[in-house]
């Protein structure tokens, strides 16, 4: 049976253990040891536990950031309705997946900051995200497919918030239950089109 490369059976292990004991007390000795190597050979692979975390939010968990990137890349493809469902669904599943793995940084202030500070020098961060969608949304508006006065770092922040708020808002409800991916994201990108969506008096192109 082959064997997986190194680098892949780290990632997998990091994965694992921050979903199973939570970011904060998945060491890398740990991490190391699931994987079945030493931890001078994680670091040959990941300069600290922050870097292994930010490539298992890239390469193990939904891809946002790659969405976000082509869009951005490669503005007016698609109907911008069809996009927003997808990088609502894309973020609602990221942000299910990856509330476990970090919520148990909010119980340790000084780890937080520490981890915060690492992700800065790395360029991420739970911002990253809204910076990206606003991005996106502002091409779509030079493309004039939203309203020129379209607030589009507001709109960002208010469709990533609704779809992180799934990952944990409703375990308090009577059912338990997420509200479905797929339905739950269509309705939140329509909802956000509706203010988004050109007029009959803006000056933009035809309504997406």
């Amino acid at each position: 049976m082959e064997t997986k490369p190194a680098r892949v059976r780290i990632l997998d292990a990091a994965h694992e253990l921050m979903l199973t004991v939570g970011l904060a007390r998945a060491t890398t000795k740990e991490i190391a040891r699931a994987a079945g190597c030493s931890e001078a050979a994680l670091y040959k692979y990941f300069a600290n536990k922050e870097e292994l975390f930010v490539r298992v939010l890239m390469e193990r968990l939904p891809r946002l950031k790659p969405l976000l990137g082509s869009l951005v890349a490669e503005p007016g493809q698609g109907t911008v309705e069809g996009n927003l469902i997808e990088i609502a669904r894309q973020a609602a599943l990221f942000y299910e997946q990856s509330f476990p793995i970090a919520a148990s940084l909010f119980a340790e202030k000084q780890l937080k900051r520490r981890h915060d500070e690492a992700l800065r020098k790395l360029g991420s961060g739970p911002h990253a995200p809204i910076e990206d969608l606003d991005a996106y949304l502002r091409a779509e508006r030079a493309a004039g497919r939203i309203r020129a006065d379209a607030d589009t770092f507001a709109a960002a922040a208010l469709l990533l918030g609704a779809c992180s708020q799934r990952a944990f808002a409703y375990e308090a409800t009577e059912s338990g239950e997420r509200p479905p991916v797929d339905e739950f994201a269509t309705r939140l990108a329509r909802t956000l089109l509706n203010g988004l969506a050109p007029g009959p008096d803006d000056p933009a192109l035809p309504r997406p």
